[in-house]
């Protein structure tokens, strides 16, 4: 697998939820900047160590969809608008 994709719901009680397609992940954060971070651990513990997506997207519903990129690249969250 080379990609994984999120997608981003506002929770009832405040904050995001995120929730894998096609896998049993789920996260939660405050705000978007930290969800991306959450996004990274959580995959990092879903799958076995060299078998994880080197990217994923993250995608938010709504009336203003936005979509960001994100690279699991040497401990670190990169994001970028797309």
């Amino acid at each position: 697998m080379n990609e994984i994709l999120f997608l981003v719901e506002r929770a009832p009680e405040g904050g995001y939820v995120a929730r894998a397609l096609g896998e049993s992940i789920f996260t939660e954060a405050d705000d978007l900047n930290d969800l991306h971070s959450h996004v990274r651990d959580a995959v990092r513990c879903h799958f076995a160590e060299g078998q994880a997506p080197r990217s994923g997207r993250i995608c938010s519903k709504g009336k203003s969809p936005t979509e960001y990129k994100v690279a699991f690249v040497s401990g670190q969250t990169v994001a970028e608008g797309v």
